[in-house]
């Protein structure tokens, strides 16, 4: 009787079967449909890993473009900043020209040899000046002898003569300037026009 009770003790029920008595192979389903379970599970995950991806990708290269969108602001914010910081100098430069003019005048209207010293002190200062001006970007337009260009100069008059080539600029009576390159102020000339 003991023997028969201990037998009943070991047999314990797994899931209305008793351990190593599978008559129906129920445990082999059990196993099959588990499987079939973890494969959609692994497909769902698959799916899943390449949703993960896409999101990242599409992150990564808006993280791109907002860095070229920033890199492109701050090029052109310095780029204006510059142009501005030009264009006042630009004014500055405008109004300074006709100093130069009457530094000019004021060295041309004394020839007498008794105003010397001044025209030295005059030519000085005006030398400073322009020292200063073409250190910052200013140039002289030069136009004696050179033919004429119309962006550069502005002709106010005509002279008929052969010691001059038709279409060159024979007198300048006020120079003209440039400031990096762009026409400040043209110079305003004579032209010789060769008739014959």
């Amino acid at each position: 009787m003991a023997e028969a009770k201990r037998e009943e003790e070991k047999v314990i029920p797994i899931d209305g079967v008793r351990a190593g008595n599978d008559p129906e192979g129920l445990n082999e389903s059990a196993d099959a449909s588990s499987g079939s379970s973890s494969a959609g599970s692994e497909s769902s995950g698959g799916s899943e890993l390449q949703k993960l991806k896409a999101e990242k990708e599409e992150l990564l290269q808006t993280m791109i473009r907002r860095q070229a969108d920033f890199e492109n602001f701050r090029k052109r914010t310095e780029r204006d900043r510059l142009e501005e910081g030009r264009r006042g100098v630009e004014r500055l430069v405008s109004d300074l020209i006709p100093v130069l003019d009457g530094f000019d005048r004021a060295i041309q209207a004394h020839e007498d040899p008794a105003y010397d010293e001044y025209r030295k002190g005059v030519t000085l200062i005006r030398k400073q000046l322009w020292d200063c001006l073409a250190k910052h970007g200013v140039q002289r337009i030069e136009a004696t002898g050179k033919l004429f260009d119309p962006h550069q100069h502005q002709a106010v008059e005509r002279v008929e003569t052969t010691d001059y080539p038709d279409g060159s600029v024979v007198t300048v009576f006020q120079d003209g300037y440039l400031f990096h390159g762009r026409i400040l102020r043209p110079a305003i000339v004579r032209v010789a026009v060769n008739e014959g």
